[in-house]
């Protein structure tokens, strides 16, 4: 075999070799939060609104736990935007979220 030809082989196995080793590098960690953003969110999770949706959840019950967490996303998103907002962290505008039909 020539030398050409075994720098090819190798060529070629050298990606299946990575693959079958797991290939990719972890993820890089998350960038930190901005603290207002953090301050925010946790404002948010811990408002009377999202606990007020909370009550409405009823345990082995599939549907109603979807849909509770829909609407948990969608009033913790919209304090989370009113709280950046009061603090002028950021702007007004952009797009509106996409609203899923109910189900049921």
């Amino acid at each position: 075999m020539s030398r050409a030809s075994s720098h090819r082989i190798l060529a070629l196995l050298a990606p299946l070799a990575l693959a079958a080793c797991g290939g990719a590098a972890p993820p890089p960690p998350p960038a930190p939060l901005d603290p207002g953003v953090a301050e925010c969110r946790a404002e948010a999770r811990n408002s009377a609104e999202v606990r007020r949706v909370e009550r409405e959840r009823v345990p082995g019950n599939t549907g109603n736990a979807m849909r509770v967490n829909e609407e948990r996303a969608e009033v913790e998103q919209r304090l989370v935007t009113d709280c950046l907002r009061r603090r002028g962290l950021t702007r007004g505008g952009g797009v509106e979220p996409v609203r899923r039909p109910a189900l049921f």
